[in-house]
């Protein structure tokens, strides 16, 4: 793995940004997956972020392992793996550009069902059908983007947002979502040969950068409004995403 030095800062502003997502700002690991995909192919970029996802899940479970709602998550986990399946079939078959489109547009989209959303619950008027078919739909498109790009930040976001859940739970029960979901994901990215000795020792180099940026995080968390902390997740998001189509 020869990597020069822009390539070195690059990694390490991804591995402080890990982090910073896992214990603040959870859909601003987006920005993870495109700093990773400008320095390494978008495929084996996705090899490479999960064993630093895990070292910022563990360090993020330790902080917040009170703030978790776990009936909220236990609805989702089947979904969720059903999605990560089909995730690890489409992996095998698809191209890095094809990865990357596919991951903005799918967190694009989830952005546009979450104001939806807001608007139906302010106005009362809600489709027939649509509130059943809410919890599979993003357990399966977060296991699915978790599979195909480490990408499912702005999935979970909208799923916690609607269950308007304080800060402080919603980073909490993200962070226990995201450590189970990877653990669950190592097997299917050590079969497709993403996962190997080189990334695990990469990321052994990460652990401080993710340390720092968790420090960061939580310094922000505490300093956020309910009301601008929602409309940063949003904002990330969109950034993210738009990253990922254009670039």
């Amino acid at each position: 793995m020869q990597l020069d030095a822009l390539d070195i800062i690059i990694a390490v502003i991804a591995a402080m940004s890990v982090g910073f997502s896992k214990t603040g700002i959870p859909s601003s690991g987006i920005f993870t997956v495109t700093l990773m995909a400008m320095v390494f192919p978008a495929k084996e970029s996705v090899g490479i972020v999960l064993p630093m996802l895990i070292i910022g899940d563990v360090i993020a479970v330790i902080l917040y392992r009170h703030k978790v709602i776990w009936k909220d998550l236990l609805v989702l986990l089947p979904w969720v793996f059903a999605g990560v399946v089909a995730g690890y079939y489409f992996l095998s078959l698809v191209d890095d550009n094809w990865l990357k489109m596919t991951i903005g547009w799918l967190v694009l989209g989830l952005i546009v069902v979450h104001l939806f959303r807001e608007r139906m619950n302010k106005t009362g008027d809600w489709p027939a059908g649509i509130l059943s078919w809410f919890n599979p739909l993003l357990g399966i498109l977060a296991g699915f983007a978790t599979m195909i790009g480490n990408a499912a930040g702005g999935i979970m976001s909208i799923y916690l947002l609607a269950k308007k859940l304080p800060k402080e739970w919603f980073v909490g029960t993200a962070a226990w979502f995201f450590f189970i979901v990877n653990l669950l994901k190592v097997p299917f990215s050590v079969h497709l040969g993403i996962i190997h000795g080189d990334t695990l020792i990469f990321s052994a180099w990460m652990i401080v950068p993710i340390a720092v940026g968790a420090w960061l995080g939580i310094r922000l968390l505490n300093k956020l409004s309910e009301r601008w902390f929602q409309t940063f997740v949003l904002a990330m998001s969109a950034i993210g995403s738009l990253k990922l189509i254009l670039f």
